[in-house]
This record gives structure tokens, C-alpha cells and sequence, in this order.
């Protein structure tokens, strides 16, 4: 009897560890990123390498899919329906359109999939989390402070000024926009012409920038370019015009080629966004779904729980600070050619 006892008793602590085990066990399965298009070089060289290296921290048995629809809604709904396929549990989505994502994330509530929308809300459909920058505070803040800058140089009230947007198939994009309407909104200046610019394509933005700079001449005392794409177009449309200096321009993004147009004085700001910071917090929020976890939202955005990041504007007073003592980028990689000297007077090299 007592050698029974002990044997149940032997099998109770085995199983209790097992029990024990499984429970701290690390989460595995297919997971899924999904981005929208290469017209920014950021999905490469930032998202998806963040996002990778979270996931290999926090779940090195996961497989991560990662695929760019370069722009091509079908392309997207094919990669979309081929990673559910292949067993995809979690699928992190970045919309080329975020319409015709609504129906994307239909699909995968009904296969019992995840969807995490990434960067680019999908207002129709609510997915099952939203990750990002605040778009709408973006838009904000790079209006705000480019008209404190324009008043501050003495710009009188009335001076017009371009808002050139995004894609107005994005509605991170459309939350930018409104952001920059409201960042205007009182600040005693007209905007001359607006924009919304397919595909977010920098061509199409200098094309019709020229047309503007044509049609109002000098009249254009600022421009609102929604990111760094669409303000490096036109301000080639300015330097093509043989405008000098060329009208203070925003951005947003903060990519290599930006900072060194704010070090050389042709751009007047951008916003820094490091893409990893929200791609960690998409592998964070993936895995707590591979846990059957439910992610604590910060806030709600389109019926969403949501996380949103408050970015930092960037002008060629903070630079140096915001980007290259934070690490950001180096000298190495902004601070060539014919940016070196710029990069001299502000401080950034020596």
C-alpha cells in the first residue's frame, strides 16, 4: 500500500511539472508581416528588420513571414490569403487601401486569425489591434511648427502656403491631413492649393508642385508635404524652378535623405519616428495573441484597441540632439559629400 501511495504521489509531482513546463512554455506558430508598398525605404532598412528581431527575442520557435505588396492591393490580398495558408495565426498589416483591407480582416476573424493594423488604420473593419505613431497629432505638429516658423521670420499674415498630402487610399494618411488642416487652422495664413498624392509617390507630388509654383509663383511662402517623399518632390520642383532659397517644406519620417536636406537648409523639418519602436511593440502585441492573450489597450482609434507613439519634431535646431545623440542615425551615414560642411556648422561632426 505505502509503495502504491508514493507512486501516485511520484506521478502527481511529474505531472504537476509538466503542467508547470507547458505553462512557461515559450509561444511558437506562423506569424505574418505584411507591408504595403517600396516607395519609402523604411519597411527594409526599419520595420520589418524591428519587428524581426522582437519576435526573435520573444519567440525564437515563431516563423515570420514577411512580404511587401509594392503598392498592388491585389498583390496584397494574394500575400494575404497565401500566409493564412500557410498557417499564418497572427498576421501584422500595413493596408496599401484601407478600405479594401475591411475584408482582409473578415476573412482572417473567420479562420481565426489575428490582425494587427499596422501603421495604417482600417476604419471599416475593426481589427483586432492597432499599432502606430499618432498620425493625426503628425499632421498636427508639423503644421504647428511650421507656422510659428514662418512667423517668427516675419511671414505676414495672408502669405499662402501648399499642403500636399498622401495617399488618399491611406487613412493614416487622411489622419495626417486633418492634423495638418488643424494645425493651420487660425494661423492667419492661406493655403493656396492642396494635393492628395497617389501612392504617396514623390514624382507625382514634384509634378504637381511645379504646377503650382507655375500657377502662384511666389505667392508660396511655406509648403505641408504629409511626409519626407512628397518634400523631397517638391522641393526639386522648387530647386527646378531655379527658386533660391527654396520656401520652408515639413516632413515626417526622418530618412537619411530628409536630415541631410534639413542640414543643407532646403527642408525645414520631419518627424522622427524610429519604425522600430512600433514594430517592437507589433511582436509584443503578437505574441500576447499566440498566448491567447488580450492586449491592454491604450486608447481606441475606429472601434480598435490601440497603441499610439508620440513622435518629436525635428528641425535643424534639435537634430543633432533628437537624431544623432539618440543614436538614431550617424554621422557616417547623413554627413556626406556635400552635406559635410552643414553638418560642421550644426554641430553634428567636428
Amino acid at each position: 500500500m505505502m509503495k502504491q501511495t508514493r507512486s501516485v504521489a511520484s506521478a502527481a509531482v511529474v505531472m504537476a511539472g509538466l503542467l508547470s513546463s507547458a505553462a512557461w512554455a515559450a509561444p511558437s506558430g506562423t506569424v505574418a508581416f505584411l507591408m504595403p508598398d517600396q516607395a519609402s525605404t523604411r519597411y527594409e532598412e526599419h520595420d520589418f528588420p524591428g519587428f524581426k528581431a522582437a519576435m526573435e527575442k520573444l519567440c525564437p520557435d515563431c516563423t515570420v513571414i514577411y512580404q511587401n505588396a509594392n503598392g498592388d492591393v491585389a498583390l496584397q490580398q494574394q500575400q494575404f490569403n497565401s500566409v493564412l495558408a500557410q498557417g499564418a495565426k497572427v498576421i501584422v498589416l500595413d493596408p496599401v487601401d484601407s478600405a479594401a483591407a475591411s475584408g482582409l480582416v473578415n476573412i482572417a476573424q473567420s479562420q481565426d486569425a489575428k490582425v494587427i493594423a499596422y501603421d495604417r488604420p482600417i476604419p471599416d473593419t475593426p481589427a483586432d489591434y492597432y499599432v502606430s505613431f499618432d498620425n493625426a497629432g503628425i499632421g498636427q505638429s508639423i503644421a504647428e511648427s511650421l507656422v510659428k516658423h514662418m512667423k517668427d521670420a516675419g511671414v505676414p499674415e495672408g502669405s499662402g502656403v501648399l499642403q500636399i498630402n498622401g495617399s488618399p487610399t491611406d487613412a493614416a494618411a487622411g489622419l495626417i491631413r486633418d492634423g495638418i488642416h488643424k494645425g493651420l487652422e487660425g494661423s492667419g495664413y492661406e493655403t493656396l492649393a492642396e494635393y492628395d498624392t497617389p501612392d504617396w509617390a514623390p514624382p507625382r507630388a514634384q509634378q504637381w508642385a511645379a504646377g503650382q509654383i507655375t500657377r502662384f509663383g511666389d505667392q508660396i511662402k511655406g509648403v505641408v508635404a504629409a511626409n519626407d517623399g512628397t518634400a523631397g518632390g517638391a522641393i526639386a520642383a522648387f530647386k527646378a524652378a531655379g527658386v533660391d532659397p527654396v520656401p520652408p517644406v515639413t516632413g515626417n519620417d526622418a530618412t537619411i535623405a530628409a536630415l541631410q536636406l534639413i542640414v543643407s537648409g532646403d527642408q525645414y523639418n520631419t518627424i522622427s519616428k524610429p519604425s522600430e519602436i512600433v514594430a517592437e511593440a507589433a511582436a509584443k502585441i503578437t505574441v500576447q495573441f499566440l498566448n491567447g492573450e488580450t492586449p491592454e489597450a491604450k486608447t481606441t482609434l475606429y472601434n480598435t484597441p490601440s497603441e499610439l507613439f508620440v513622435p518629436a519634431v525635428i528641425t535643424a535646431e534639435n537634430i543633432k540632439a533628437e537624431i544623432f545623440d539618440k543614436g538614431i542615425q550617424t554621422a557616417d551615414q547623413v554627413c556626406t559629400g556635400e552635406y559635410a560642411a552643414g553638418c560642421k556648422t550644426l554641430g553634428i561632426t567636428n
